[in-house]
């Protein structure tokens, strides 16, 4: 039968691919493209049902919302301008109620409404399992962010604090594994509405452009936090050619998140958080902290061996607990 895709696991997999593709294509979540009415940003995300959501934790509405929200997230990592719009590949099975596919198009209208772009389409199919597809397209403005242009000597920053979504998909699963009555509501609250209700990262993005100091160029490594903090800073070290030495006092935590090793995991693996995580210059990164309160540095990059370490010689960061696709 030969090698699986359980077996190659993501990376692997997207490496493989990437031979299919122009050199460095498959490098970021989204594909820049030359008209000459000037640069088109083109991101495409699939959402399945048992995967990415279920009934359990949320509801038609969120799963539009959420679909949108997490493309538009990936648009405002690459130095979105302006959102045009999206089209949806819709696959349901026949028994789906009308209700269902109505709730989900009603989320991804609001989601629209908020944030900029129109429904210019797709496709409806059907299928075994519910799946939607999203591509999401907007124009390039002045910064160009990319997992490749990171370099030794910059900070490494992220917009906000990181596991809350995490948190909040296992407390609407009521996961035995927390003690949710020991938490505080207004953490259990936030972290149920960033699952449900994520936003994506623009206004982080706009807090950028205006605050770079004149002297330097539009130059800095970024990506967003949709598959996890460490997955991220893993994906700037592997297309820069960069080692990241991470502060282990300074994760960016919720002011309630709780102490452990366990919830330290949740910051760095949990996943669908949506920040941007930047590599910038020292000036440009003092320069965004001071206009975006809830921005943070989590440590340097530096030359060396693409991976991910601890400050102080304490090795290699570890993601086992990370979310693996095919696995």
């Amino acid at each position: 039968m030969g090698e699986t895709l359980g077996q190659l696991g993501e990376n692997e997999l997207l490496h493989r691919l990437a031979r299919f593709a122009p050199a460095g294509q498959l490098d970021d979540d989204t594909a820049q493209v030359h008209t000459n009415e000037g640069e088109l940003l083109i991101n495409t995300d699939v959402m399945v049902e048992g995967i990415h959501f279920s009934e359990d934790t949320t509801t038609p509405k969120d799963v539009g919302w959420r679909c949108v929200t997490a493309n538009l997230s990936d648009l405002a990592a690459s130095g979105v301008d302006q959102i045009l719009g999206i089209t949806v590949g819709l696959v349901v099975p026949p028994e789906t109620p009308w209700n269902w596919v109505e709730g989900v198009y009603l989320g991804i209208e609001a989601a629209l409404k908020q944030f900029g772009g129109t429904l210019l389409g797709g496709d409806c199919s059907r299928g075994d399992q519910r799946l939607l597809a999203i591509t999401a397209l907007g124009t390039l403005g002045p910064l160009r962010l990319h997992r490749s242009q990171a370099q030794p000597g910059d900070s490494l920053v992220v917009s906000g604090p990181h596991g809350l979504s995490r948190l909040g998909l296992a407390l609407l699963r009521s996961d035995p594994l927390i003690k949710a009555d020991l938490l505080p509501d207004k953490l259990k609250q936030k972290a149920i509405e960033a699952h449900q209700h994520p936003q994506p990262c623009l206004k982080a993005l706009h807090a950028l452009q205006t605050c770079k100091p004149e002297e330097l160029p539009w130059r800095a490594g970024g990506t967003d936090s949709s598959d996890g903090l460490l997955a991220a800073v893993q994906g700037l070290c592997r297309s820069s050619g960069c080692r990241a030495i991470l502060d282990p006092t300074g994760l960016p935590k919720d002011p309630d998140w709780p102490l452990g090793q366990h919830w330290d995991s949740w910051c760095l693996n949990g996943g669908e958080d949506f920040e941007l995580i930047l590599s910038l210059p020292p000036q440009w990164a003092t320069a965004w902290l001071q206009v975006l309160p809830s921005s943070q540095v989590i440590g340097v990059m530096e030359k060396g061996p693409p991976r991910v370490e601890w400050a102080h010689g304490r090795g290699e960061v570890s993601n086992f607990s990370s979310f693996k696709h095919f696995q």
